[in-house]
């Protein structure tokens, strides 16, 4: 990712720990998933949770993968889901969250699509020539007014 934010471009501090950074050796994960280090490499290997890798090809869990391992294994222990439903239900949740970023996107998109053109609106009418007068369409009164010269004037 050289070092650029995913979610806005910007350069970020290498050294600094987010939710995405893959720090925890599997038997650190499993501890702190409450899980056996064989279920988290089975968990891997199904494509449930997938943890970074490091050269040596070792697993480096992130504290998002810590609680995604939660999730399946809540899923599947209290809710009695198998584990090809709680694949699904990650990946739809997944697609879910592509699809809100992408609502948000294009939303941001058309606002500024909005402003754009209300400034190319106000600009038009400001190139407009002082001499001409819009045109309003009057209504005919029906009244009928006489006028009658004063005698004597």
């Amino acid at each position: 990712m050289n070092g650029r934010d995913a979610r806005d471009g910007r350069r970020r501090n290498p050294f600094q720990l987010t939710d995405e950074s893959p720090v925890y050796v599997i038997s650190v994960a499993a501890q702190l998933s409450g899980l056996h280090p064989q279920t988290l490499r089975q968990y891997d290997r199904l494509g449930l949770v997938s943890p970074d890798r490091t050269a040596g090809r070792g697993r480096r869990y992130s504290a998002r993968d810590i609680e995604l391992l939660r999730t399946v294994q809540q899923l599947s222990q209290d809710e009695g889901i198998n584990l090809a439903g709680i694949k699904r239900i990650i990946e739809l949740e997944n697609q879910v969250a592509a699809l809100q970023s992408r609502v948000a996107e294009l939303s941001a998109a058309v606002e500024g699509a909005a402003a754009a053109m209300q400034q190319r609106e106000a600009q038009v009418h400001a190139s407009y020539r002082r001499d001409l007068v819009p045109y309003q369409d009057v209504q005919q009164a029906s009244a009928l007014v006489v006028w009658r010269p004063k005698r004597g004037e």
